[in-house]
């Protein structure tokens, strides 16, 4: 008897390929905004990927005693990924607060230099 039901592959699948497609499309955005800080938030959603694709392994084989090390690095994986998506989104916000600062301060000057 296998680990999962044909169901249960075709939403893992899935959501690694969803996983996937949601890093290209924020990195695409990245390039085309010229932020910086999305490419980031793509790159902080790799560990996130390796997590899912432990999972998958582990259950491909069945969960297989002798893959167990997997499980803790699917573990791992997801701590490590909950804290880069974390500082990832700080980056953001951080970004979208400075550049709202520059849009206010360019404003202001733009006012002030009026006759």
């Amino acid at each position: 008897m296998h680990a999962l039901s044909i169901p249960t592959w075709i939403i893992h699948i899935s959501s690694v390929i969803e996983w996937i497609a949601a890093i290209w499309l924020i990195w695409t955005y990245g390039e085309l905004t010229g932020n910086r800080s999305w490419w980031g938030l793509s790159l902080a959603m790799l560990p996130a990927l390796v997590s899912a694709m432990c999972a998958c392994t582990w259950h491909y084989f069945d969960n297989a005693e002798s893959l167990e090390w997997l499980v803790t690095l699917q573990a791992t994986m997801t701590l490590v990924g909950n804290f880069t998506l974390w500082a990832a989104a700080v980056w953001i916000w951080r970004s979208s607060k400075s550049a709202k600062n520059v849009t206010n301060n360019v404003a202001v000057s733009s006012i002030k230099s009026e006759p």
